[in-house]
């Protein structure tokens, strides 16, 4: 077993510590930028230096659904890591590598740059991060376990998971406890290497979590992201991919609960950069409620030179009760024609009657009924996750959200 535990620092200046900016724009450019707006995430420049993202006010596309007032200054600069904000521990099988590295490292900020300002912010202010390394040809039989607890106050975050050449690998990310928190992630997939991340947002109701977590998929290599969101107050979560070489396949799944007055934002992007790669986004979620709020983005750039393209995208929400408000937003930008298909789809809605006709007209009462068929609609994407133990952990964790629901 190796353990690594990192301790949240205070903000560096801005612009100090990062690596060059990426796409960055200049001050004057800000300057004009800042009252504009961007018609999707796919348009964003990059950059590590936090004094290229102008504070939000909630106008611009990429904050529009989110409710600025409730980040407890993670978005204009004025939350300041405690020391106390989150602990780190990270439980991994024998021959994997885990590391805490200074900002200097390679590896950091490899498999993407970050595209908003608290994802800048959250790059500058961290002084250690993890790395976990799985050297190539290696097999887990066991999944990593990454550990990140809340501690009540205010913390900055880095990881980084690394996959060698023809190297496969479960990781189980599990959230838990009240923090709030703005963090990184990158996934490093070496060609031929599978990787199977299951991040799990379980927390305390007064807690908030903004990351972006970047994946840069290897030729042939296969990266499988399972993200689930139930606790906290506002979980604002941007997962991006994008492709190293030909033939890298994507799946991309989510599961959402939200409850009264939670906010759960998820904004996907695919970037296909490289030829004749896949990818498949299905996200689910349920809601009840007064002041429930999710938010689904999904955007998808097919770029002139990923020819043989074929990707597919989905979002489907099931309102439980009055009050809960569903944003759901598919964007697909295609610059080729030489592709194998390309899709999306979204719906939202409330319980099917008919289904509910069906159950309860052979004697199954109509709160079980409703149970039944919300356990159904889950039930697809929590028994593709792979991993026993979250798979049971989070059915329970329905069946608590459906009792609350009832009650």
């Amino acid at each position: 077993m190796a353990e690594a535990q990192n301790s949240p620092q205070s903000p560096t200046p801005l612009g100090q510590g990062a690596p060059p900016p990426v796409g960055s724009t200049t001050a004057g450019q800000i300057a004009v930028a800042a009252e504009s707006t961007v018609a999707t995430r796919m348009s964003a420049p990059p950059s590590f230096d936090v004094a290229d993202f102008p504070v939000p006010h909630g106008r611009e596309e990429e904050w529009r659904f989110t409710p600025l007032e409730r980040l407890r200054g993670l978005h204009d600069g004025t939350a300041t890591a405690t020391g106390t904000g989150v602990k780190v521990d990270i439980q991994a099988p024998e021959g994997v590598t885990v590391e805490s590295v200074g900002r200097d490292d390679a590896r950091l900020g490899k498999a993407g740059t970050p595209v908003d300002r608290v994802a800048a912010q959250a790059y500058s202010a961290f002084e250690q991060a993890s790395v976990v390394t799985v050297p190539k040809e290696t097999v887990l039989t066991e999944p990593i376990r990454i550990a990140v607890h809340g501690e009540g106050g205010v913390a900055y975050g880095h990881q980084v998971v690394e996959l060698g050449a023809f190297a496969e690998a479960v990781v189980v990310i599990d959230h838990t406890g009240d923090a709030v928190l703005a963090a990184n992630v990158d996934y490093l997939l070496g060609d031929g290497a599978k990787l199977t991340v299951v991040s799990v947002q379980d927390w305390d109701d007064k807690a908030v979590h903004v990351g972006q977590h970047n994946a840069l998929v290897g030729r042939d290599a296969t990266f499988r992201s399972v993200v689930v969101t139930f606790g906290g107050d506002v979980v604002r979560l941007h997962p991006r991919v994008t492709y190293a070489g030909a033939g890298g396949e994507v799946e991309m799944l989510g599961l959402y609960f939200t409850d009264s007055g939670q906010h759960q934002e998820h904004r996907l992007f695919v970037d296909h950069d490289a030829p004749h790669c896949k990818s498949n986004v299905v996200y689910k979620g349920a809601l009840q409620g007064e002041q429930a709020h999710a938010v689904w983005i999904g955007d998808v750039l097919i770029e002139a030179r990923a020819e043989g393209t074929d990707t597919y995208e989905m979002n489907r929400n099931l309102v439980l009760t009055d009050g809960a408000r569903v944003d759901s937003v598919p964007n697909l930008e295609i610059e080729t024609g030489e592709i194998v298909g390309a899709g999306h789809a979204s719906a939202t809605g409330r319980f099917d009657d008919e289904q509910l006709f069906y159950l309860m007209a052979r004697g199954i009462p109509e709160h079980e009924a409703r149970r039944l068929v919300v356990r159904g609609f889950f039930a697809e994407l929590v028994q593709q996750i792979g991993v026993k133990d979250i798979e049971e952990r989070l059915l329970a964790k329905i069946e608590e959200e459906l009792e609350a629901s009832v009650a």
